[in-house]
């Protein structure tokens, strides 16, 4: 059962890889070799499923561990947390989700055992399939390893089959099939010396090359035939709150901080009435953050919305508390008022951050949320930017390719993000959820515009190129446009997850085969 020191070096060698290959290190291409040293382990081992397990779980433990110890910075720089006991929660954290990568091993090596060495070209099903697990066991697929893929540099996005769009296909889980996929080829080869699968391999990447060839083609072209109509101007404020220390003399300077940057681009479009972005539609964007407005409680804050929308002719969209009469909580909302001093929509966030706005049935009754115990919302409301509609992602929300694929299904032409992750620090929580919103707008063939506390604020578009990017931890201002879709809709947005459903078919297909194969 217990593997041995080379295994346990190679299990280590492929997660520190693949570590590497995500923010803040971003060496994306290890990310198409990070898995090679694992699974060259576990076909070593293939005698024994639990050497196979025990090897994924420590990869995966380790993995996790090495991406997310970002996690650790709010308990210890705002609970007091001892830095030991932090990362040591933490590491009790990521035993948990190696589980996944361990099911991984364990099923990897029954496979190599019932089919032999053939079985490798199963790994890229099997890992998808642990990957869409972890997804609905836990609430999240963070870093799964197709997010490596998010930034990769410009000069290679025409050899790279991700940037064929994929994910416009199939959802991030495609993208994550092709690195996995890179990997078990190699191994294959090595183990069994055979050239057909390399060879198919490469006829397969050379079609999504020249599919990504055809299809920057096709946007350039759009472009030059079609211009956008702009329907609507984005005020992106970037106001760099603080965690902490909010007295109610420093939430009012606050507050005139977020007035003091909305009023200078507002002036600055002003001055240039001939410019593209002059429009009669025009609409300031409060990120989330530790300034929580009660729009519908707090007569102060709502006289303060009103008379800033109606003086500046303008509509705001902000972050609110708002009551759920229901359940006698609040919900997580996005509120926009407009220029006639009332609320014009409002949505409430669905996907709740778990054990931190929300606690799952049953523990709710037992555990307090560690930011508050918010209601769930439950209705996919769009929000009018002019003749646009537009699809808010409240924070961890962006992680959610169900979420903006129903908006877009509902006619969104734009997918609008409020978040802070000033909790977490200038670490690389930043670059990994900026990531998650760069698939979002691939997936659906519509622009995201983050607007953030601290940073990354920044205008992502359909094709996924991150552009206007804010300085993190700095105040600052974006001024940007919103253009009406045609209202076509992607392959994703159509079918959602049927890839991963696919892997998941193949996957215990193939294991219930292997159980009556001799």
């Amino acid at each position: 059962m217990i593997p041995s020191w080379i295994g346990i070096g190679a299990a280590v060698l492929a997660a520190v890889l693949l570590i590497l290959s995500f923010p803040d290190f971003e060496f994306w291409w290890l990310a198409w070799v990070a898995l090679v040293p694992l699974l060259w382990a576990i076909e070593r081992g293939k005698e024994s499923t639990a050497r196979g397990f025990v090897l994924g779980w420590l990869f995966g433990t380790i993995f996790f561990f090495g991406t997310c110890w970002w996690l650790t910075f709010a308990p210890i720089t705002y609970a007091g947390f001892p830095p030991v006991l932090a990362y040591f929660l933490l590491l009790l954290v990521c035993i948990a989700a190696g589980i996944f990568p361990a099911i991984f091993g364990g099923v990897m090596s029954f496979l190599l055992r019932r089919f032999g060495s053939v079985a490798l070209l199963a790994a890229p099903f099997v890992w998808v399939f642990t990957e869409f697990a972890r997804y609905w066991l836990t609430g999240n697929n963070w870093n799964a390893i197709g997010y490596s893929q998010a930034f990769v540099p410009e000069w290679t996005a025409i050899l790279n089959p991700v940037m064929a769009n994929p994910s416009g296909v199939g959802g991030i889980y495609l993208v994550s099939l092709f690195p996995v996929l890179a990997c078990s080829v190699m191994v294959y080869f090595v183990v069994a010396r055979k050239l057909l699968a390399p060879l198919v391999v490469c006829v397969v990447l050379a079609g999504f090359v020249a599919l990504g060839i055809y299809r920057n083609f096709l946007f350039q072209y759009a472009e030059l035939r079609k211009p956008p109509m702009i329907v609507a101007t984005i005020i992106a404020l970037q106001p760099n709150v603080p965690m902490s220390g909010l007295t109610e003399s420093k939430w009012h300077e606050l507050r005139q901080r977020h007035i003091r940057l909305a009023e200078a681009a507002i002036e600055k479009i002003d001055r240039n009435p001939q410019s593209e972005i002059r429009n009669p539609q025009l609409t300031v964007i409060f990120p989330e953050s530790p300034m929580n407005f009660m729009y519908e409680t707090d007569a102060e804050s709502k006289a303060f919305i009103d008379s800033f929308a109606a003086k500046h002719n303008v509509n705001v969209l902000f972050n609110s508390a708002e009551p759920d009469a229901a359940t006698g909580k609040f919900f997580n909302s996005a509120v926009m008022v407009g220029p006639e001093g009332r609320e014009i929509q409002q949505y409430d966030k669905i996907f709740l951050l778990p054990f931190g706005e929300a606690v799952p049935f049953p523990l709710d009754r037992i555990l307090p949320g560690f930011v508050g115990n918010f209601a769930y919302g439950s209705e996919y409301d769009l929000l009018p930017f002019g003749d646009a509609k537009g699809g808010i992602m409240i924070c961890f929300e962006s992680h959610f390719g169900q979420l903006s694929r129903e908006y877009v299904r509902n006619g969104a032409d734009v997918l609008i993000e409020m978040t802070n992750d000033g909790y977490l620090g200038n670490t690389p929580v930043l670059r990994q959820h900026l990531a998650n919103a760069v698939f979002r707008a691939v997936e659906t063939n519509r622009p995201v515009l983050r607007v953030t506390n601290v940073g990354i604020s920044a205008y992502i578009t359909e094709r996924g190129e991150v552009i206007d990017a804010a300085p993190v931890y700095q105040e600052d201002t974006r001024i940007w446009t919103v253009s009406k879709n045609d209202g076509s809709q992607t392959f994703y947005v159509k079918y959602g997850d049927w890839f991963a459903w696919l892997c998941t078919i193949v996957t215990i297909g193939l294991i219930a085969f292997g159980r009556f194969r001799r």
